[in-house]
């Protein structure tokens, strides 16, 4: 597997559909999440991440919702440990930070508190659970800049 991948921030009109499938993938067939829950109807209003390999095959996505909570973070199994899932929450935490808000949150499945960790945030509160699986919610303040965001890439 070529380990090159670009992440962008994606249009939900336009990405759609490659958005939903990663989702379905990870959260509807491999965690057993049910659609109703998936599908929250917050998308249309959220700012959207995509990860794609080299040959342009969507491998990751998250999102972030305009109150700064991140969230739907899925990476696809054989990607997963390679830097993809780093590389769009860095996107979304950048995005987070151009548009000012102070702080972002979200809610993490246990087995990736450590992942979250890594990247500057902090875990408060019980455990509790989302669709049957055990969760934190998690905090990382922000630092306002005035950088502007392009693609990344690894």
């Amino acid at each position: 597997m070529n380990r090159k991948f670009t992440v962008r921030r994606a249009s939900w009109d336009r990405d759609q559909r490659a958005l939903r499938e990663l989702r379905e993938t990870v959260f509807v067939r491999e965690q057993s999440v049910p659609c109703v829950l998936e599908w929250d109807g917050l998308d249309a209003r959220s700012l959207h991440v995509i990860a794609e390999d080299a040959s342009g095959v969507p491998i990751g996505t998250g999102r972030l919702l305009p109150d700064g909570r991140i969230g739907r973070m899925a990476v696809l199994q054989p990607w997963r440990g390679k830097g993809v899932g780093s590389a769009v929450l860095a996107e979304l935490i950048r995005a987070a930070t151009e548009r000012g808000l102070p702080e972002v949150t979200l809610h993490a499945q246990t087995h990736a508190l450590a992942f979250y960790a890594r990247m500057g945030f902090e875990a408060e509160g019980a455990q509790f659970l989302d669709a049957g699986i055990p969760h934190r919610h998690m905090r990382r303040a922000l630092r306002p800049t005035g950088q502007a965001s392009g693609n990344v890439e690894t």
